[in-house]
């Protein structure tokens, strides 16, 4: 997608100018702001990829600006210009989550090359996360700004919104890249054989250690090391884990000596961590030590723009190298797939995907081609269907909504209940079509 529009901050006009002049020729839309406060108000009613300003003006500073505009949308990816004898507030500015920071007197070609390299870092990650909505532009923006850093990340969303697709974007957009990625899933392994798996063991440190093993901390040294449902550790293991964060070294089963590593850590979980150390089940410093930076995905049920780029992403995928000549859907089923829920969010869209093409007969798939559950829920809540409300419905509510049924199509628009009570009142006899209420829920 074309990221395009630039807010460019500073107090002195000439420099200002310059800065829309050189931008707006490089074919960047730009809107220019006089001071922090008027450039609040401009992002207050639009959104900017990116953010330009100068860090000393009158007034709010570059510092101040980049906290608001952070607390206004946390994604925003701001570049400050600087002078000589203001690099330690510049700095500072980048652990506050500045993107990068330009000295001034600027080079006009470092400057763009500074903001190409910024939103193109974006168009790369557009090839590893395949969407189209604003909520995926802001973790994808996200992913930008804590790549850089070194600090532990905690990615948090429901199974299969593509945690590790994420936590794999931030390793190919750090400094990191060129080292190991590894990913283990923490509920996946016997708790027994885990602290093996991450530390490592020495030879005939247990029945059946024939030689000594590296652990993922030493394997993926230098590198990132991606722990996915961190929330099934056991207690004893988080402060195993928790040790390990906090004096960058590690201890092999069975071994007499500590072992230095540099490793980047990403968790990630689909669980409420804060209030698992409520119930004392997680430990709360290891949660303060992996959620220094954080990263919320949202389902895909709130970001249905994405639907269907994503259809067609694994229509491509799933057809690549094959027989099959499916070249879409009718519009019956990109409706029906759009409605659904999508409990199980992209791995159970792909699901679904792969399995229309195995069954489509056609060159379209078609709703008969969809799993049993998204034609239920759907042809469910079709026109005129009953649909319990999440949050539950009263008997009072129940006992209203039967006395608004449609209009007779058969009759002369005349309502159901009405017409049921005439025909009574005149005495003719029909039996009764009434529904225990308990059969509504089977």
């Amino acid at each position: 997608m074309p990221r395009k529009t630039i807010l460019v901050v500073d107090d002195e006009k000439p420099q200002r100018d310059i800065l829309q002049e050189i931008l707006t020729t490089a074919g960047y839309d730009v809107t220019s702001a006089a001071s922090g406060e008027a450039a609040l108000k401009f992002a207050k009613e639009r959104n900017f990829d990116l953010a330009l300003t100068d860090l000393k003006m009158t007034g709010m500073d570059g510092i101040e600006l980049l906290q608001h505009l952070l607390e206004l949308d946390s994604s925003i990816i701001v570049i400050l210009l600087t002078a000589h004898g203001s690099i330690d507030s510049a700095k500072e500015a980048l652990r506050r989550g500045a993107f990068d920071y330009l000295l001034k007197p600027f080079d006009q070609e470092a400057l763009l090359e500074t903001i190409k390299r910024a939103l193109g870092n974006l168009d790369k990650i557009d090839v590893e996360i395949i969407s189209a909505s604003p909520k995926m532009e802001a973790v994808k923006k996200m992913i930008l700004k804590v790549a850089r850093s070194t600090s532990t990340v905690l990615i948090r969303g429901e199974s299969g919104t593509g945690k590790e697709l994420i936590a794999r974007a931030i390793h190919n957009q750090s400094p990191r890249s060129s080292e190991m990625f590894q990913a283990v899933n923490c509920a996946a392994i016997n708790e027994n054989l885990l602290e093996s798996e991450l530390f490592g063991h020495e030879k005939g440190s247990f029945t059946g250690a024939h030689a000594e093993k590296k652990g993922l901390f030493e394997v993926a040294d230098k590198g990132t090391l991606f722990l996915d449902e961190i929330a099934e550790l056991d207690v004893g293991m988080q402060a195993k884990i928790l040790r390990a964060l906090q004096e960058r070294k590690i201890r092999r089963v069975g071994g007499t000596h500590e072992l230095s590593v540099d490793v980047r850590v990403v968790a990630a979980t689909n669980r409420d961590l804060r209030a698992m150390v409520a119930d004392g089940r997680f430990r709360d410093d290891l949660y303060y030590r992996i959620n220094v930076l954080s990263i919320d995905v949202p389902p895909l049920r709130e970001r249905r723009e994405d639907i269907a780029v994503l259809i067609d992403y694994f229509l491509k995928k799933h057809t690549k190298n094959t027989s099959r000549l499916v070249r879409g859907l009718t519009p019956e089923t990109k409706r029906m797939m759009n409605d659904y829920g999508w409990p199980g969010n992209v791995r159970q869209l792909e699901s679904a995907i792969e399995r229309a093409i195995l069954l489509c007969e056609g060159d379209m798939i078609t709703p008969d081609d969809l799993p049993s559950e998204v034609q239920q829920e759907v042809k469910g809540t079709s026109a005129g269907a009953f649909k319990l409300p999440p949050e539950g419905i009263s008997f009072e509510e129940v006992e209203n909504r039967g006395g608004r049924e449609k209009p007779d199509p058969a009759g002369d628009g005349a309502d159901r209940l009405q017409h049921h009570e005439s025909r009574k009142a005149s005495g003719h006899d029909f039996p009764d079509t009434t529904v225990p209420f308990g059969k509504i829920w089977h």
